[in-house]
């Protein structure tokens, strides 16, 4: 009887064709998705100097920020009917900016607060609403930098998405710190010492952002400067960038402006 000795490449082919063989179509390319980021919450707190229960929000704010350091972004919007514009004696906080924003939402009292924008919730209730907000997950991660450069801050925001059909408008604000201002109080008294924190100072790239829709995968990258006010204390100014369409707040981010 004759042999028939087959080629080495040959066995070799039919021994990867019948491993091959096994594997289910749906198995041969896995697509693994990326991993959720960690949920930051934007508080939107709508505030006055003539508003004698803002104090009370702020102090709501200073709870959850101590419990929640990393994940909690507060952010003082002044404006509306109990807002203060200043006089020719006393610091006014209120802005058209802050009357834009108070009448946009359709706000009626103060102090409220927009929490990952899903509606006006009044301070009472914002620490039950942040804790919801922080179990659920973010499709977005977010990196943002800020430097002080002769009298302007420069910005470089960055948002990934973690999976598919994001789309929304990225928000960049100028926030600033420890200003002592005219406060109404509870007890109705007026304080002149008052501390005020996280004041919105400007919206740096345009009253509501501008468009945002990474593919998944994809990082975006934006640019921005924002000229310094006089007024404003460079050493207590941080920025704050977030996305955010219909459904509400996507992420958000904070950071410390360094001196160059």
């Amino acid at each position: 009887m004759k042999k028939y000795i087959l080629p080495l490449y040959l066995i070799a082919s039919l021994i990867m064709f019948v491993a091959c063989d096994h594997i289910a179509d749906d198995e041969r390319l896995i697509h693994v998705p990326m991993q959720p980021a960690k949920r930051v919450v934007l508080l939107e707190d709508f505030t006055g100097q003539q508003c004698v229960n803002c104090p009370k929000g702020s102090e709501v704010i200073e709870q959850l920020q101590e419990a929640y350091p990393d994940n909690v972004i507060a952010v003082g919007i002044h404006g509306g009917p109990l807002g203060f514009k200043g006089n020719s004696v006393n610091i006014g906080l209120a802005t058209d900016l802050g009357d834009t924003y108070y009448n946009h939402w359709e706000l009626e009292y103060q102090p409220v607060g927009l929490i990952n924008r899903h509606g006006a919730v009044n301070y009472t209730d914002w620490t039950k609403e942040v804790k919801e907000e922080l179990e659920k997950e973010s499709p977005l991660e977010m990196e943002l930098t800020a430097t002080l450069q002769e009298h302007q801050v420069h910005v470089t925001v960055k948002e990934t998405a973690l999976r598919a059909g994001i789309s929304g408008n990225v928000q960049v604000w100028l926030l600033e710190d420890d200003i002592t201002a005219l406060q109404k109080m509870p007890d109705g008294s007026v304080n002149k010492t008052y501390v005020h924190n996280h004041v919105l100072r400007a919206a740096i790239n345009g009253t509501w952002g501008e468009e945002c829709a990474p593919s998944e995968g994809e990082t975006l990258t934006q640019d921005y400067q924002q000229t310094i006010d006089d007024t404003w204390n460079t050493s207590n100014l941080s920025v704050v960038a977030f996305v955010y369409n219909d459904s509400g707040v996507l992420q958000a981010i904070k950071t410390t402006i360094e001196k160059q």
